[in-house]
């Protein structure tokens, strides 16, 4: 026959039993306050009967709860937090059938339940009732890089030298000043000599510039802004593009005046 001295402590499953029996108490106790109505000495040992009586503070009830939680605390089991969880569940389940006999006492026993909850195990409700964590927003569409825009094409110089100062190509109807080669202003619509009087090609120099010009030749035709660069009579001057010359290079306005203000006696002039 073995012998355990009366002062012996209690062991680890010992305690554990203890607390869930103390779980298992106040659960009963609870669904019986409800119902039943209590004795007077009843009221005094049971605490949740003085509770729902409204007799008494709530401070047996918290004693009571404490000491359950406790227990389950102290039994060091990898399911503690899982066990503390449950009994929660079933010690507010039962505290909700004191709103039969007042809202504000199940109220205050719910709140006790918690707050012994977190004292023994912190975080346990906030890590239970937390929200579900928001799902991850779709990773957004990778967009393709614009195209890139097209380059603009060259300039087309023909073959006017870079040395020239002013160059007319006369199939293309276009004509353009240059500074070292390159193009700083374009006549883009130019009316060159028609059939018969056409412009002569080649390399030319500017001999001689008329503001206020007019055609002794052909009937005393305007021509203003004339830039002289031929021998013979040929000039770039104002007039409509759109009609053919008698040999001259016909501009706008525009064009014409910026010929005769940038074009200077001796400047070379191409027209191919």
């Amino acid at each position: 026959m073995s012998y355990t001295p009366r002062h012996a402590k209690p062991s680890a499953m010992k305690r554990r039993v203890s607390s869930v029996a103390a779980a298992t108490g106040v659960t009963a106790a609870l669904i019986a306050a409800p119902f039943a109505t209590p004795t007077a000495a009843a009221q005094e040992s049971n605490p949740l009967a003085q509770l729902s009586s409204g007799s008494s503070s709530l401070d047996a009830f918290t004693n009571q709860v404490n000491s359950s939680f406790e227990g389950i605390s102290s039994s060091q089991q990898a399911g503690a937090r899982d066990s503390a969880w449950a009994t929660r569940a079933a010690l507010l389940q039962q505290a909700e059938a004191l709103s039969a006999l007042s809202p504000q006492l199940a109220a205050q026993a719910k709140t006790a339940v918690d707050q012994a909850v977190e004292a023994f195990f912190p975080g346990l409700i906030a890590e239970r009732t937390a929200p579900a964590p928001a799902p991850a927003p779709a990773p957004a569409p990778v967009q393709a890089a614009p195209a890139p825009a097209p380059a603009a094409p060259a300039f087309d110089y023909g073959p006017c030298p870079k040395d020239a100062k002013a160059c007319v190509d006369v199939d293309g109807r276009r004509s353009w000043l240059q500074s070292n080669g390159q193009v700083y202003h374009q006549a883009t619509n130019i009316g060159p000599g028609r059939a018969g009087y056409e412009t002569p090609r080649g390399t030319f120099y500017v001999n001689r510039k008329v503001k206020d010009e007019i055609s002794w030749e052909f009937n005393n035709a305007p021509m203003p802004y004339a830039t002289y660069f031929t021998n013979n009579g040929v000039a770039f001057h104002q007039g409509d593009p759109s009609i053919l010359s008698h040999g001259c290079i016909r501009m706008y306005r525009g064009d014409a005046e910026r010929y005769f203000n940038d074009l200077q006696i001796g400047d070379k002039v191409y027209v191919y």
